[in-house]
């Protein structure tokens, strides 16, 4: 819309190609050339095959995928809650108490994810609070990691809100709490849906505080996907990775229509 000129168009949609075909598309596309390959030996892959799909499904991939779904969804139910909670008190903070708070939900992000699951290891291996070795340090740890990104979506949300509504909900004689449920969680649906399906693609990609926290029976797709790596099955590790790939993007397809919905209601 900003480039009136047809050649100009044309340049803009040529250069956007050629930086999106090898620096995102062909990446993905060789994880998925791979995930199909007997061998590769070459340039290209040889030998087309569903081999190392079958392989996985046969194998504890399901489970691993069941395992970073569950995950991914209570992480990111957690974190919305969390994070939208702080963000509505946050307004009613001063600026300086309001800066606290964004560096205290913004520090989990600021460090490596390995110092998170380090921490939470250490927090955690005693009493009262002995979550190690359990699937719940797994989950707090993702929700740690993915809380500062709703508080922030839903912080920039609240920020475009027009105040109009609940002031006027609230001259009709309506209380706080019905405002709140009936005025402003509405308005910010759309924001919500958009941070859900971000927590939950973050989540179900995470892998280094992961490796630190995992017991054996509750181990994600990427630790598998790793590991497969790893011992040197690249081609099953290709397929465990589509199948990452193929299972969030569904998820966020599937948030995408909801905010979609809520957006037009």
């Amino acid at each position: 819309m900003l480039v009136h000129s047809r050649t100009a168009r044309r340049a803009v949609h040529i250069l956007f190609l050629a930086l999106f075909v090898p620096v995102f598309a062909l990446p993905l596309l060789v994880i998925v050339g791979a995930s199909l390959a007997t061998n590769w030996s070459g340039a290209l892959p040889s030998g087309a095959t569903l081999t190392h799909y079958q392989d996985i499904a046969r194998g504890d991939a399901p489970d691993a995928l069941l395992t970073s779904v569950l995950t991914a969804l209570a992480a990111s139910a957690a974190a919305l809650t969390a994070g939208t909670w702080a963000a509505l008190a946050a307004e009613k903070l001063g600026r300086r108490a309001r800066r606290l708070l964004d560096g205290l939900f913004l520090l989990p992000v600021a460090v490596p994810s390995v110092v998170v699951g380090l921490s939470l290891l250490v927090a955690f291996s005693r009493p009262p609070f002995l979550l190690n070795g359990t699937p719940q340090i797994v989950v707090v740890a993702h929700t740690v990691l993915v809380t500062a990104f709703a508080y922030q979506s839903v912080t920039a949300a609240l920020a475009r809100l027009d105040p109009a509504y609940e002031q006027s909900a609230a001259g009709l004689g309506a209380r706080p709490a019905v405002v709140l449920w009936r005025i402003r969680l509405p308005l910010l649906l759309p924001s919500l849906t958009a941070a859900a399906g971000l927590c939950f693609a973050l989540s179900m990609g995470e892998v280094s505080a992961t490796m630190m926290l995992y017991p054996p029976d509750w181990t994600p797709l990427p630790v598998q996907i790793f590991a497969s790596t790893d011992r040197g099955s690249l081609f099953v590790g290709a397929a465990l990775a589509v199948t990452l790939m193929a299972t969030t993007l569904l998820a966020l397809l599937g948030v995408s229509r909801i905010r979609t919905r809520a957006t037009y209601r």
